[in-house]
């Protein structure tokens, strides 16, 4: 840590410090507070003074003490050995913290991200005297059995021209992330050293070649996301909801069964309780793509609601910079957001200490700016070395007593292209995943239809937009039951309601508890909707040629239909298309009846 005093504590107001007689310090500079050198950053300069915010509970703090200067932004530690790691909102690893200090982490206790003492096996792809430029990949380290971790030339370098030549490269063989892997020599003739590890800082995004469109779905195995309101990869999306309506459970089950190369999940002002819950079952958890422990493509970082607020503050910043750094090696990376509106609420706190003038509900006029500045650094890259990589962010939104008018929710909506609102009488009917299919949209529609033609029959578009009609007009058909009752329908309209609810019942809802239930395959997906399509197809032609909506109502295959998402396994899928032949034959017999 630096030696050089930059000033001394004027004042004290929570996890704001106000220094005075400033010297050589720059805004956003890390800085180390106190004797016990606590963690903050400079977020405000005014002449001789500037405004701190401390990454630490600052108890005991007296004015007149010393503040240290590191000339350096607040960063994190990039290199092997973060996949599997628990780290808190600045990168501190928990469970090295623990060991250090026991169940409650003392102040100014220090240990670095990523270990010193660990050796990992470096494998080289470059040769003496070949030419390499920023982003290329130096060599390669088996980081877990999932991750084989590229070590790359630091964006760091950068020159004039960005192009090395290599002066020596280490041969294969086991090394810590400090000792020197190459030497590169620039246009100039400057020599440079290269690790397995480097620093970034967290404000600022990793630069790439070129964003390029978003054409490919993010796979998360819940029916009611990837057939109604698709997220596509490298897109954004937010998850807002009241208490108790499974924004926390959707992302667990998205973390567990999406197919995106790495996880990074920040738990950003969440209750202790349920951070817990995700530190317990993470590693206990199978990856259904690996058959190994989901923490071997994971990245937790904690910052509960009794921990520093400022550091809840920093923490999504933390967590989007490590997911850049994977997807820099060609990796599409989701994170996990639980919850922005506590990361709002921090800034919230943090600007009012800091007597700045407050906008709506209290909130610093700058919000929008930051929701946008996190959600613009998602993405599907061209990386600097031409491979392709992505950062998904799925984003929870907490807003009080579940009103989605209030400004988080308000000015999330206004940079996410997917919403997946939740419903409370869902959740309360117990209705899971309780994503409103009314309040619900997503913009990734027209950009993932070509794929999904590609692994269906080419109508998934057409058949969502028909589905969804449906539920559109039940909607309509609903109000006037409500008045006049069921009976006053033409059974052609009472129809409409009864394909609604087998949809809902047969389709929307999932059981995470089910083994054939909590996760259906792309085919699956398909499978599900032609059978239920099929049926609405089907029985509405038997309808208006006469026959009675109570005769279909009864055919043996409705429940077959009600049942096939719990019976119907995916490696079993020629079943669904057994359901349609019993579905055709059934009506069709019922009409012979009829007509006879």
């Amino acid at each position: 840590m630096s030696d050089k005093i930059i000033g001394q504590i004027g004042r004290v107001n929570g996890p704001v410090i106000q220094v005075r007689g400033i010297k050589e310090a720059s805004m956003m500079e890390l800085v180390y507070v106190g004797e016990e050198r606590l963690i903050g950053e400079l977020v405000k300069l005014d002449g001789v003074t500037a405004t701190v915010q401390v990454y630490e509970d600052t108890t005991g703090l007296t004015p007149g003490e010393n503040v240290y200067g590191s000339s350096l932004p607040l960063s994190v530690e990039l290199g092997p050995g973060l996949i599997g790691s628990i780290y808190d909102g600045i990168q501190r690893p928990l469970t090295r913290l623990k060991a250090l200090s026991g169940d409650t982490i003392g102040r100014g206790i220090f240990s670095p991200a990523l270990l010193r003492s660990t050796l990992w096996h470096f494998i080289p792809t470059l040769k003496k005297g070949e030419e390499v430029h920023i982003g290329q990949v130096v060599g390669t380290v088996q980081e877990t059995s999932h991750v084989n971790h590229k070590i790359l030339v630091p964006i760091s370098l950068s020159t004039e021209k960005e192009i090395f030549t290599v002066v020596s490269i280490i041969k294969e063989g086991d090394y810590t992330v400090e000792e020197t892997i190459a030497t590169l020599q620039d246009e100039n003739g400057k020599e440079h050293t290269i690790t397995m590890m480097h620093t970034w800082s967290i404000r600022k995004a990793r630069p790439v070649k070129e964003r390029k469109p978003l054409s490919v779905p993010l796979i998360t195995g819940q029916r009611v996301i990837d057939m109604l309101f698709p997220l596509a990869k490298g897109g954004t999306v937010a998850i807002p909801g009241g208490f108790g309506t499974g924004k926390t459970m959707t992302q667990h089950a998205i973390a567990r069964w999406c197919d995106a190369d790495i996880i990074v999940y920040i738990g950003c002002g969440e209750r202790g309780n349920e951070m817990t819950d995700v530190l317990r079952e993470f590693p206990r958890l199978i990856d259904p793509h690996t058959g190994k422990s989901l923490m071997e493509r994971t990245i937790l970082i904690a910052n509960t609601s009794n921990m520093p607020v400022s550091a809840r503050e920093a923490s999504i910043y933390t967590g989007v910079t490590l997911a850049e750094y994977y997807r820099d090696q060609g990796f599409h990376v989701a994170i996990m957001a639980d919850s922005t509106s506590r990361w709002a609420e921090a800034l919230r706190e943090l600007s009012g200490r800091m007597e700045e003038m407050p906008a709506e509900e209290g909130f610093p006029a700058y919000l929008p700016t930051r929701i946008a500045e996190f959600y613009e650094r998602a993405g599907r890259m061209r990386t600097l070395h031409d491979e392709e990589g992505s950062v998904s962010i799925i984003g929870a939104v907490s807003p009080p007593g579940g009103d989605f008018s209030e400004p988080v929710t308000q000015h999330t909506k206004r940079f996410v292209r997917c919403f997946w609102g939740l419903d409370r009488a869902l959740a309360s009917a117990r209705h899971y995943p309780a994503i409103s299919w009314l309040e619900s949209y997503s913009e990734y529609v027209d950009e993932v239809a070509p794929w999904w033609g590609q692994k269906g029959d080419g109508d998934w578009k057409q058949s969502r937009l028909e589905i969804m009609n449906l539920l559109q007009k039940e909607v309509r058909l609903q109000q006037i039951v409500k008045l006049v009752g069921p009976d006053a329908l033409p059974d052609s309209q009472n129809f409409i309601l009864e394909v609604c609810n087998v949809f809902k019942s047969g389709f929307l809802q999932q059981n995470a508890f089910d083994e054939t239930d909590r996760y259906s395959s792309v085919e699956k997906q398909l499978g599900m909707l032609h059978v239920i399509l099929t049926y609405w197809n089907l029985g509405s032609a038997a309808i208006a040629k006469g026959l009675p909506l109570v005769r279909i109502k009864r055919m043996k295959v409705v429940s077959e239909i009600l049942q096939m998402r719990l019976k119907v396994t995916d490696d079993n899928l020629e079943e669904l298309d057994k359901i349609i032949v019993r579905l055709e034959r059934q009506i069709s017999r019922l009409g012979e009846m009829y007509e006879t």
